[in-house]
């Protein structure tokens, strides 16, 4: 069973805050260039699911290899805390970073791990 909640996140500086609507299963770790640098550990939600509260003009992006993603981070503290893109089957989606949830405690979540290198 799932555990739905709404959660508040946003970069280092607060610059870029959102909401989004999750529970903390099926998260995955990737090992790709961009993920793996970064420490991301990603939730992918439908677009309803998210709402950004603050910082569409604080934002620069940043795509790659296929550019179906668009990670988005915070020009004042280079934080990515999500991504818009389209998902394998074609539907849209967001990919929040879950380190960047504050409401959540530090490693209270398990994530799998994706070879995303090997794609």
């Amino acid at each position: 069973m799932t555990d739905v909640k709404t959660h508040n996140g946003s970069c280092r500086c607060g610059a870029v805050a959102f909401e989004v609507d999750a529970d903390l299963e099926g998260l995955i770790e990737c090992n790709c260039s961009h993920c793996y640098r970064k420490g991301l550990v990603l939730k992918f939600v439908t677009p309803d699911a998210f709402r950004l509260k603050a910082g569409e003009d604080a934002q620069t992006e940043h795509t790659f290899n296929t550019h179906k993603i668009v990670h988005l981070f915070c020009k004042t503290c280079g934080v990515q805390s999500f991504a818009r893109g389209v998902a394998p089957d074609g539907s849209s989606m967001v990919a929040v970073n879950v380190r960047t949830l504050t409401d959540v405690e530090p490693w209270s979540w398990t994530a799998q791990r994706v070879d995303g290198r090997s794609f």
